[in-house]
């Protein structure tokens, strides 16, 4: 056995171990080196029916985006090969891709998932493995970098997500194309993988090259190890911003409304996640550093302020303590019965920042 083939076999394992060993697997294969190496590897345990001495089976799944020529037959040969792995059953899904907005990578990647977590119903799978590599990890940083993202968009893709796992994250990508070769099969190299139209192409094929030329060798593990540590860094402070929001969080008609004075005393880190919390609760999108910004400088302002718009069509304004006198002018002065019960709600006493979801006009 190629000391490669072993090295992937254990990641595998390894993964299917931290998932608890779901009994049922999908790997969604595109043709290309990473997802065939990965479906071999995969198909390796399907005919033992067992990972440590877990019983499982392996089902495969080609997702046909339909964005160049000839991709049907792509996919229906990818399945075909399949088969001869050994994965059973082999589904081909044929998606439309539509614009979403944010480009067509993404747009892509969301017809995609939503294939391969409905083909995972179907098929009654518990884990859907993914071919990604620590290359594309890396790229996935780099890129991430570039467009001066947050905590969240630098720690990369995660070894496991829901239903979705990537046991191959620390394999490099020359691996994958060496098992292919060890296991004789023929990948089908995406064109697109090399189009410069492409960011993450361009990444791939220009920018990575001369950084390992410049830095020398390890750039791409240290910026995939720059992803696992940021990743322990993004889920503490998830839990905390999310833990802070709910004790903080206001609900009325069509709107959620947040203490303007509880808001304003929390950490920046803390401060802005919340804000993009109470966006997200009211159906918007998240919010790019700029228009976070712009929001959070309300607690800032005299009086009421805005609205500031952020994505997906959600307004947010302040109201300050005197505009709240007026509309509430009982809740605004207490009662005895507050005081009875200690004084009126400190949120009461504070202006506040109100997130409504704003309908889009009809053109």
């Amino acid at each position: 056995m190629a000391p490669v083939v072993g090295k992937a076999r254990k990641h595998l394992q390894n993964a299917l171990a931290a998932a608890g060993y779901p009994s049922r697997v999908l790997v969604a294969c595109s043709g290309g080196p990473d997802s065939l190496a990965l479906a071999a590897i995969a198909a390796y345990f399907g005919r033992r029916g067992h990972v440590d001495g877990h019983p499982v089976s392996v089902a495969g799944v080609v997702v046909d985006h339909q964005l160049q020529a000839g991709s049907a037959e792509v996919a229906a040969r990818t399945a075909v090969v399949l088969r001869e792995l050994g994965l059973s059953p082999v589904e081909v899904r044929t998606v439309d891709v539509a614009s979403t907005g944010f480009g067509p990578e993404a747009a892509a990647r969301d017809a995609r998932h939503a294939a391969l977590e409905s083909a995972a119903d179907d098929l009654s799978c518990d884990a859907i493995l993914l071919g990604h590599t620590l290359d594309d990890q890396a790229e996935q940083v780099l890129l991430g970098l570039a467009r001066g993202s947050g905590t969240r968009s630098l720690a990369g893709m995660r070894p496991a997500r829901g239903r979705l796992l990537r046991p191959f994250l620390g394999l490099r990508r020359d691996e994958t194309v060496e098992i292919c070769e060890v296991e004789e099969l023929d990948p089908w190299h995406d064109p697109s993988n090399a189009d410069p139209a492409f960011a993450r192409s361009r990444t791939r094929v220009e920018v990575m090259p001369v950084l390992e030329e410049k830095l020398g060798p390890g750039v791409a593990e240290s910026l995939a190890r720059t992803a696992a540590i940021l990743q322990q860094d993004a889920d503490f402070l998830e839990d905390l911003a999310n833990e802070t929001y709910l004790s903080l969080v206001e609900r009325e008609e069509g709107a959620v409304w947040l203490p303007e004075d509880a808001v304003r005393e929390l950490p920046g880190a803390l401060r802005f996640r919340v804000i993009a919390k109470a966006a997200a609760d009211v159906g918007g999108q998240q919010p790019g550093y700029g228009r976070l910004q712009a929001a959070e400088a309300l607690l800032r302002r005299q009086g009421s302020a805005g609205p500031v718009q952020l994505p997906g069509h959600v307004s947010v304004s302040r109201l300050s303590l005197s505009d709240l006198a007026q509309e509430h002018p009982f809740e605004s002065s207490g009662s005895p019965a507050d005081s009875a019960k200690g004084g009126p709600r400190e949120a009461a006493r504070c202006g506040k920042l109100v997130f409504r979801h704003q309908k889009p006009s009809q053109q």
